[in-house]
């Protein structure tokens, strides 16, 4: 047994489809339910923020979620639970690059519940681990990294024109999928998501990453719903350095304005745990 006490539901909205959590999962997390899109699969998005809104330290070594979180287990065990449903798993260059010998699955996030989320994938019908998108434009990233040469996992990325020539030059794993475009330029989150349900029939697709991701899925209308941890920390910002927002490199306020509906909070001592639900 884990020495892990029990989120103590604060509000939960009505509806939604359950999952059926296993009861190590049931009894730590409470109800988990999401509402079935008619057509094209469910996008949601899973971030940690500090008080005051900073989501990374943009410190080499120390620039993932687990420093603004504080490595907090109930924090690992929800990004655990949303990675055991998933099809697939998306992050940015940048994500990659501040947690480079990450994989993104439950197990590897959270291995005290891993027996607890291979049931839940079972009992899913998901007999294999989420795909690992990586979204890269200009293909910068190191092939090398355990993302690309784990047989735990199936590596996608998704570029450019000009990131697939860059690849190219290097050597790409045989068991990598590579989608590109004809363009050099941004990347449309659409483009993501057609990519990963051509390889891999999916209803849920979870976006971790990071702030220029998010904006990029926002700005088009493709995120369901935000799973927001609110972690009682103040990391503060000063003119030396950049920390990012939630949101870099888009501009929504006040003409274009994404308001979203609160559907759940859960509370694991001083950390929140937030639902938001976003109309397409």
């Amino acid at each position: 047994m884990i020495d892990l006490l029990p989120l103590e539901t604060l509000y939960e909205a009505a509806g939604g489809v359950e999952i059926p959590l296993p009861p190590e999962l049931a009894a730590r997390y409470g109800r988990l339910s999401f509402v079935r899109p008619p057509d094209g699969p469910y996008v949601i998005s899973n971030f940690v923020t500090t008080l005051d809104g900073v989501v990374s330290l943009n410190i080499p070594g120390q620039s993932g979620g687990g420093e603004i979180s504080g490595f907090n287990q109930h924090d690992r065990m929800v990004m655990g639970i949303l990675r055991a449903v998933a099809d697939a798993v998306v992050v940015g260059a940048g994500t990659l690059r501040a947690v480079p010998r990450h994989l993104w699955t439950a197990e590897f996030v959270y291995p005290p519940l891993a027996e607890a989320y291979r049931e839940l994938r079972a009992s899913t019908g998901r007999t294999e681990p989420p795909l690992n998108v990586i979204v890269t434009a200009r293909g910068e990233i190191d092939l090398d990294l355990p993302v690309f040469r784990s047989p735990e996992v199936t590596p996608m990325i998704v570029t450019t024109r000009h990131g697939a020539r860059r690849l190219r030059e290097g050597s790409v794993p045989a068991r990598a999928i590579v989608v590109s475009d004809d363009s050099d330029g941004a990347i449309d989150a659409r483009q993501v998501i057609r990519a990963i349900t051509s390889a891999r029939p999916s209803q849920l697709i979870l976006v971790e990453g990071g702030p220029s991701l998010l904006g990029d899925f926002l700005a088009v209308g493709c995120v369901d719903e935000l799973f927001l941890t609110v972690a009682p920390q103040i990391a503060g910002r000063d003119q030396t350095g950049d920390r990012p927002g939630l949101v870099a490199g888009r501009s929504f306020a006040p003409e274009h304005a994404i308001w979203g509906t609160l559907i759940g909070i859960k509370r694991g001592e001083s950390h929140l745990f937030l639902r938001y639900r976003f109309s397409r």
